[in-house]
């Protein structure tokens, strides 16, 4: 319930703030769904979008039941894009389809590695993993800013060539499914790997243990756990699923890679999908559509009228905001509950009498 409610009062506030400054509500949503959803086009492309949020909400989910915040979502995505398109672009005389796994595992080592810095740090030195994975962020972007201007981009350029299509995740398959969309075989490896997550949190001695750290790390210590392991293994599962997320969005979205002005928004958004749904591998599906869709739709808004896309914005805020109060919203949800409860106990006490 706690989501559901948190999404409708999301809805609710972006609404208001749409009436208080003169815009309509209901044309601007039926607009936003519309550009989600409004056609085999529009799925294609929210589909597509959605494979980044869920690889990199897995990887914080991952690092968050472990009792550890791993910020770095992003420079380990952006690793992972980097990663691959170099491995594509240097390998390129591979075979497609040796290429695209190599290409892929490539990306996910590199963002795992890159996470598993804060881990070891965390695991023998007492570091924060807050602090870290946030400096590993802005080192990323900074080193792959210098790689590809110094190794990959022609001079004077800022950006790589484009992968050879044998190395890309895209498919004629899925183009003529979509109208030509950018939705790609990424996708549903992400929808796979959300599942091999749950499977490994719930049938699995070492996810078990991942878990038993997250609640409480001395026990799990006088249990016979091995912590440290148990804190590393974590931070370079969460980096490993974000840096797929980059591999797969760079072989299937993008098709190279940039210098950028600021770390990509997707590690973070990543993070919000998983607060939405607590963690859930599965829940982490719906709610990378619902991000997916408002960012997607989002942009649909300003074609059909004057309303600004930041409303999308302030909707999605209002929504983790609602989920971060999520101990209010329980507090109404069982007084409501109790209601009944208390009248018939003073019926009963009544009919006593």
């Amino acid at each position: 319930m706690i989501p559901l409610v948190a999404i409708i009062s999301g809805f609710i506030v972006g609404a208001i703030i749409m009436l208080i400054f003169g815009y309509d509500p209901i044309q601007n949503y039926a607009s936003l769904f519309d550009g989600a959803f409004g056609g085999v086009y529009s799925v294609g492309e929210t589909l597509r979008n959605m494979t980044p949020l869920i690889l990199t909400a897995l990887g914080f989910s991952v690092a968050s039941k472990a009792g550890f915040f791993n910020i770095g979502g992003s420079g380990q995505y952006l690793m992972g894009w980097f990663g691959a398109i170099i491995v594509a672009l240097k390998f390129s005389f591979l075979p497609g389809w040796l290429l695209i796994i190599v290409s892929i595992l490539a990306g996910a080592l590199l963002g795992g590695l890159w996470s598993a810095i804060a881990g070891v740090l965390r695991a023998y030195f007492g570091t924060s993993e807050v602090i870290t994975t946030i400096m590993l962020n802005y080192v990323s972007l900074y080193f792959v800013n210098f790689a590809v201007k110094d190794w990959l981009a022609g001079k004077g350029e800022d950006s790589s060539p484009n992968i050879a299509a044998k190395a890309s995740l895209r498919g004629n398959f899925l183009e003529n499914l979509t109208a030509n969309s950018t939705l790609h075989w990424g996708f549903l490896i992400a929808i796979i790997i959300c599942f091999v997550i749950w499977f490994y949190f719930n049938r699995m001695k070492s996810g078990f243990e991942l878990r038993s750290v997250g609640i409480n790390e001395e026990a799990s210590k006088y249990a016979g756990m091995n912590v440290k392991k148990t804190i590393i293994m974590s931070m370079l599962i969460s980096g490993l699923l974000a840096g797929l997320g980059g591999a797969l969005d760079g072989l299937g979205n993008f098709q190279n890679i940039s210098v950028s002005n600021a770390l990509p928004q997707v590690g973070y958004d990543g993070m919000a999908v998983a607060l939405l749904v607590n963690y859930s591998p599965i829940g982490i599906i719906l709610s990378a559509l619902l991000f997916s869709a408002l960012q997607i739709g989002g942009m649909s808004i300003s074609v059909y009228s004057n309303t600004p896309t930041e409303i999308v914005s302030i909707v999605t805020a209002a929504i983790i905001f609602f989920v971060a109060i999520k101990y209010v919203i329980e507090l109404l949800l069982n007084k409501r509950k109790n209601k009944p409860q208390k009248k018939e106990a003073v019926k009963e006490e009544g009919a006593g009498k």
